[in-house]
């Protein structure tokens, strides 16, 4: 227990961004949007979340920061996306790398600079609770706030009035429309959802699981986030419990190293996105999963007619 236990911690640790970006973008792709642009959202999140903590020191004005930051970015691409019916990969891809170039070039005079993150208070109460609270006492509020976040996810997804009314609309816009329901303005507000969480993802990395800022501090975990979806074939559960699948390979390389196997740094480092590529390669290969997982209007822009 004593060997497992760091190992259990550090996982949950570096699984949580995901869990946020990855549950954020299965409800997005659910409505029939695919937005790509998770990366970028990610780092202005994290760029806004570092900035408004090193003048506030408080927590939730951070997250409120990433998350409206975020969703400022999610809304150029719902404009373009699904307003003017961009291609929603070129749009997303632009997104990217205009959050990323935008939130180095705020970023710049912060580069190096640290936070200082007190320990919760609430997690000295959870860790009261018998069994788990060692466990819960170790983590920061925004790790098992992910739990609820899934719980919500999952319930608004698959037991929901609304979710159904999502899922109708990713399947078929056209018949959604035909039933009354505004087809762009759900695939607006789920755009934005995807933006928040991605916010969220973003602060969470910056003043918490790193408490610093310098370029590069997401390292495409928007991307593995994204790809994260299509493996767990947009399903809720699946993303959940592959988001702490990828966060073991993200820190594999550290007890690897401290175990002293001996392979290069590189390569370990490397691990995490070794992990994605061959898990959707997998995937890819069954062509009946992908045909009945794949939400049929992904991607597609929708014109509502007359």
């Amino acid at each position: 227990m004593d060997q497992l236990f760091p190992i259990v911690i550090a996982t949950l640790v570096a699984g949580t961004p995901l869990v946020y970006a990855a549950l954020g973008e299965v409800v997005v792709e659910r409505s029939g949007v695919l937005n790509m642009g998770v990366e970028g959202m990610m780092v202005i999140g994290a760029i806004a979340a570092f900035i408004t903590m090193m003048a506030t020191s408080n927590m939730a004005l951070a997250i409120i920061a990433a998350m409206a930051a975020a969703m400022l970015l999610a809304l150029m691409f719902a404009v373009l996306a699904i307003s003017f019916r961009a291609n929603q990969v070129a749009v997303g891809l632009a997104l990217t790398i205009f959050g990323t170039s935008l939130g180095s070039f705020i970023g710049k005079p912060y580069i190096g600079m640290a936070i200082v993150v007190e320990p919760s208070a609430m997690s000295r109460i959870l860790g009261q609770i018998p069994m788990i609270g060692f466990l819960l006492e170790q983590l920061h509020p925004l790790v098992w706030i992910s739990w609820l976040f899934f719980a919500g996810v999952w319930y608004f997804l698959e037991r929901s009035r609304a979710g159904l009314v999502v899922k109708a609309v990713g399947e078929s816009p056209v018949a959604a429309h035909a039933l009354g329901y505004n087809v762009n303005r759900i695939r607006y507000l789920a755009t934005l959802f995807g933006g928040a969480a991605s916010g969220v993802a973003g602060a969470y990395i910056s003043i918490v699981y790193t408490s610093l800022w310098t370029e590069g501090l997401i390292a495409g975990r928007g991307w593995i986030a994204v790809a994260l979806v299509v493996f767990a074939t947009w399903r809720s559960g699946r993303c959940f419990l592959g988001a702490y699948l990828f966060g073991g390979a993200t820190i594999a390389q550290l007890f690897a190293q401290s175990a002293g196997i001996g392979l290069p740094s590189e390569l370990m480092s490397a691990l995490p996105y070794l992990v994605t590529i061959l898990v959707l390669v997998l995937i890819s290969r069954n062509a009946a999963l992908m045909r009945l997982s794949v939400p049929a209007s992904l991607g597609k822009p929708f014109a509502a007619e007359g």
